[in-house]
């Protein structure tokens, strides 16, 4: 019973605990935070113009090269190298003596040719007398047919009065013959004098024959002496003296220093917003604080791809993953501009370049 008059003080609600007021930040404090808040808002938003603006108005990439075009420079005749002026990385202005092949056996062939060429004038001087003396052997036979051929008709009318005999007749008229006959051998002697001669109205054709063979010589003996033709700078020289070199062999590489140009790789999806004439903003990795001009002068057409290039006839498709798409890079070439003596290109120097579209840009 005394267990069940007690009050069960398990069974009572406990005191809620009291109530922390609640701090309020004062409200300097809360402009200060809108305002950061905005601020990054705005930061966000300019940042995003500025890639929007850098990657889709004006395209940018720094996967690009500076590129001049190589020539190799091999002599049109053969022969050991008797000079070499050059030194490799050296600047050659157009008409430097490069090397020089030995001239010794040209300039041989080059005296024998002068030698034919004067023989053939005085093979033409023998000819035009052989040519005259057989018209002048002509002429005399020609007069004597002539004097067998009035003979003979005043024979013929003889004849029926029996003035003259029928041997006399026949006699006269095959002396006619055989001079008609001779009057042919020596006209045909004046042709084949003629013939010999080469004359085809003002030209006369063994002479010209002698001419280009003396010409042909003389352009051998100027083809020993190899000179640049045009402004560059040697490279990978590797060659000396007593080398020897072979018509049509390279043996000296010239970097053009007439054109210089950027090769920039853009990917596809900016190929649209690149055309040629545009302006480009190009700054070079060895030369960060300066700044040069360029101008688009065209952009690729075509790249090489694995996938579908054909293999001994069949087309060769290699396997792809379809959720990974790259986008292909086409190569823009932008032609150099200003060029800066203390600033010198140098062919493979990597760039960033910056299309600026079809407007100057400031240097």
């Amino acid at each position: 019973m005394d267990n069940l008059l007690q009050p069960d003080l398990k069974s009572r609600p406990e005191p809620a605990a009291p109530r922390k007021k609640l701090r309020r930040d004062p409200p300097a404090l809360r402009i200060v935070g809108r305002m950061v808040g905005l601020l990054i808002l705005l930061v966000t938003l300019a940042l995003g113009i500025y890639v929007a603006r850098l990657y889709y108005v004006y395209p940018q990439t720094d996967d690009a090269y500076v590129r001049a075009n190589v020539v190799h420079i091999a002599p049109h005749v053969s022969g050991p190298i008797v000079e070499l002026p050059i030194q490799d990385n050296q600047h050659v202005r157009r008409g430097d003596l490069l090397f020089v092949v030995d001239p010794r056996p040209y300039q041989a062939a080059m005296d024998m040719a002068q030698a034919k060429l004067d023989l053939t004038d005085l093979e033409i001087k023998a000819l035009d007398n052989a040519i005259g003396a057989a018209k002048a052997r002509q002429a005399q036979l020609e007069a004597e047919a002539e004097y067998d051929r009035q003979y003979l008709d005043r024979l013929v009318p003889l004849l029926k009065d029996q003035f003259v005999t029928a041997d006399q007749v026949y006699s006269a008229r095959t002396k006619l013959a055989a001079a008609e006959a001779a009057v042919r051998n020596a006209r045909n002697e004046v042709y084949k004098a003629e013939n010999q001669l080469g004359q085809y109205g003002a030209i006369n054709a063994r002479r010209k024959a002698a001419e280009a063979a003396l010409y042909d010589a003389k352009l051998n003996l100027g083809y020993c002496y190899v000179r640049a033709p045009f402004d560059a700078y040697v490279t990978n020289l590797n060659i000396a003296v007593g080398e020897y070199a072979n018509e049509g062999k390279r043996v000296v590489s010239l970097v053009d220093n007439r054109t210089w140009y950027v090769m920039a790789n853009f990917r596809e999806n900016f190929l649209s917003r690149i055309k040629p004439g545009m302006t480009a903003q190009i700054y070079l990795i060895g030369y960060r604080n300066h700044q040069f001009r360029g101008v688009v002068q065209g952009v690729g057409w075509a790249l090489f791809q694995e996938n579908g290039a054909t293999v001994e006839g069949l087309a060769r498709t290699a396997p792809t993953l379809n959720w990974v798409r790259l986008s292909q890079r086409f190569p823009v070439r932008i032609i150099l501009e200003d060029r800066d003596s203390k600033h010198p290109f140098r062919m493979g120097e990597t760039a960033v370049v910056t299309i600026q579209g079809f407007k100057k840009v400031t240097p």
